[in-house]
């Protein structure tokens, strides 16, 4: 049985070179499914994960599950400039990028 393609929220593309635009490593986690946020991304050697909505949806029961037992760094955005928000709050007090 083929897999299904990841279903990716309309405003993530946006979303990502918002913030690769501003020095934020983007990896799409878009097709692993099963809860895990959309995007994980890292800026001074500080890993974090955000999981893009469109305005006026909701994280699925899956996602509340995965947020809620995830031990590291969590956010949800729905849109660039909260993306950016939580981006430089790692970029401004976050540790310094490695040698």
């Amino acid at each position: 049985m083929g897999r299904v393609a990841a279903k990716i929220d309309a405003n993530q593309p946006e979303i990502v070179e918002a913030l690769r635009a501003v020095g934020i490593s983007v990896q799409s986690l878009a097709e692993v499914g099963s809860g895990v946020p959309d995007l994980l991304c890292a800026v001074n050697s500080i890993n974090f994960i955000i999981e893009v909505k469109m305005p006026g949806e909701h994280l699925t029961p899956k996602q509340k599950s995965w947020h809620r037992d995830w031990r590291g760094r969590t956010h949800v955005a729905y849109n660039i400039e909260q993306a950016l928000m939580i981006a430089a709050m790692y970029r401004d007090f976050g540790c310094p990028a490695p040698m």
